[in-house]
């Protein structure tokens, strides 16, 4: 077996997976479009809103250019903070602050104002649904900035601190008349400081990418949007969310995305091969899950204070199923470099992560190399046994193998 042969096919082939799932550049440039006429109807001069000097910015996935194309008919959900930069959480309640931002989106001459589902907003945010046809809408959630002192004494990076703001939560006995008084309540919250943390575990290979297309393209890097290229880790984490959205689709205690990211984040070292990434990230993760006092704790590296993983310990079956799922992917991955692997890799993916994408990347892979694509899609997969295993539950003890590709051959 030529192992290195085998995972630059396979890396080369998780490419062009990942660039299936991917969200095209035109719809990060559809959806800044968006956010951002919503920051200048905010914003317009002849409101009274705009003495607030309101700050529209992206938050979640489109932010870190780890989104990927929906499943089905889903939509794209697009996530923005709108920040009222003049005003704090001393000057104004929960409950007031959703209302103004409400009532701006709503008044008679705003386009929105239609488009608000449902009319009275969300736990967090008001929605807004365009048009069929864009399968776009658009979330907003009123901020105001938030004070530093929770957070004096955490070693939160520089450059980071200054963005904290808190987000309106109806789901808070506080909502009707203020705002809680502890550091890590929901309300809490710093995605444009999450946003340059992530940015920074990934900045050598950023720069690479942004270079080379600025020489394609004969311009400046300067020039060179974020959302024009990808790199191995933003690559890794599209590849695992649409595996877990494929794999645990429906379940309510599938792995969030928060956690899969943050943890895919701390366990990149650079890795230039997308295969060799996910197959860092993956292990990795495991080591950057805690155990304090007896409650699983994934840190939010923006704020200490904050425990991704809280709900694990309210329902330890989502701990389960996220070690399971890992698990699961190391196996497959071990397995899909095999010489055996490699022949079949075209049902791997398309079980792992839907026949379309799958038949798209081992398409795409076949024609840049003027041959048959390495395997055909409707074959079945093997999963190797590991030695000394009698069955597929003692080979991967840790791994609801019914959930695996089959059939299982010794």
């Amino acid at each position: 077996m030529n192992s290195t042969y085998n995972k630059e096919q396979v890396s080369e082939i998780l490419n062009d997976l990942a660039e299936s799932i991917d969200i095209p550049p035109s719809k990060y440039k559809e959806a800044k479009e968006h956010y951002e006429a919503v920051g200048k109807w905010l914003d317009a001069k002849d409101s009274d809103f705009s003495r607030y000097v309101p700050q529209v910015y992206p938050q979640g996935s489109f932010a870190l250019g780890t989104a990927v194309r929906p499943l089905g008919e889903d939509e794209y959900d697009v996530d923005a903070v709108c920040l009222l930069s003049r005003l704090t959480a001393d000057d104004i309640t929960q409950k007031q602050l959703k209302e103004i931002v409400g009532a701006r989106l709503k008044h008679p001459g705003s386009r929105y104002k239609e488009k608000i589902e449902p009319s009275e907003g969300g736990w967090r945010c008001w929605k807004i649904q365009y048009a069929d046809e864009s399968q776009f809408h658009l979330d907003i959630l009123p901020s105001v900035p938030d004070f530093t002192r929770w957070f004096v004494g955490l070693n939160i990076p520089e450059g980071i601190l200054e963005h904290t703001i808190r987000l309106t939560d109806k789901r808070t006995p506080e909502y009707p008349t203020g705002w809680p008084e502890r550091a890590d309540d929901p309300t809490r919250s710093n995605p444009k400081g999450y946003a340059i943390w992530f940015r920074k575990r990934m900045e050598v290979r950023l720069t690479e990418a942004k270079t080379a297309l600025a020489r394609e393209k004969r311009a400046s890097i300067e020039e060179i949007a974020d959302y024009e290229v990808r790199t191995p880790l933003q690559r890794a984490v599209q590849i695992l969310k649409r595996h877990r959205d494929v794999r645990y689709n429906g379940d309510e205690n599938k792995p969030i995305s928060v956690i899969i990211t943050t943890l895919a984040a701390r366990s990149y070292s650079n890795e230039t091969e997308l295969y060799e990434a996910v197959m860092s990230i993956v292990p990795g993760m495991r080591r950057h899950i805690e155990k304090r006092n007896g409650v699983w704790w994934v840190e939010n590296p923006v704020n200490p204070l904050e425990n991704f993983a809280d709900k694990w310990n309210e329902n330890p079956r989502k701990a389960e199923i996220f070690f399971e799922w890992l698990d699961a992917i190391e196996a497959e991955y071990q397995h899909i470099i095999t010489d055996d692997g490699i022949k079949k890799i075209g049902s791997y993916l398309a079980e792992s992560y839907g026949r379309r994408d799958a038949m798209d990347a081992i398409e795409k892979y076949a024609s840049r190399h003027g041959r048959e694509a390495p395997s055909k899609v409707d074959s079945p997969v093997v999963l190797l046994p590991r030695i000394g295993s009698d069955s597929p539950e003692q080979a991967y003890p840790n791994v609801n193998v019914s959930k695996l590709i089959k059939p299982w051959q010794p």
